[in-house]
């Protein structure tokens, strides 16, 4: 079985004539990079580990200089790649905090409603997260990301348990 790879920055165009790559950075946290020694390339024909020679703020994104990549030709080539890490390379987070991809596709209870669903999407907002639940009793449900509603995460078992507000589902 293949290992599951995150995305955590996406190849956004070049700069200058000797092959740096602009990357959007797709993680909370871009300092990851510093002190990487390679990375993971998912880019088509090109994909594969590539040394990091050197990887530096740029305006909102991140400048990397990957060994082999030394043109702008060859750097247009990896436009669009993402640069990916294994699970066992992501950046620990603090505690009750969750990578999207480990809530994506979670069971969703409440203690009164019983099954809701399944986490199907996470919204960003300005104030918290709102987890999307798509279920076939009650549709689609909105879930903010608040101690008061969200009970419990249990990564082991893939199960969420919520206390949902009066109003958050319509039972017409």
């Amino acid at each position: 079985m293949a290992r599951e790879m995150i995305s955590v920055g996406e190849i956004c165009g070049t700069r200058g004539l000797k092959g740096e790559l602009k990357v959007i950075p797709l993680t909370d946290f871009p300092e990851r990079f510093q002190g990487m020694k390679e990375i993971w390339v998912e880019c088509g024909s090109h994909s594969g580990y590539y040394r990091i020679e050197s990887c530096r703020p740029y305006k909102q994104m991140l400048l990397f200089k990957l060994a082999g990549i030394d043109t702008v030709e060859a750097a247009t080539r990896m436009v669009k790649g993402l640069l990916q890490v294994s699970e066992e390379e992501l950046y620990p987070l603090p505690e009750d905090t969750y990578y999207v991809f480990d809530l994506l596709g979670m069971d969703v209870e409440d203690l009164e409603k019983g099954y809701l669903g399944k986490v199907t999407e996470v919204l960003t907002t300005g104030a918290n997260d709102v987890y999307v639940v798509k279920g076939e009793k009650y549709g689609e449900v909105l879930i903010p990301a608040i101690k008061e509603m969200v009970l419990d995460i249990d990564l082991a078992n893939r199960r969420m348990r919520v206390k949902l507000l009066p109003g958050l589902i319509n039972e017409g």
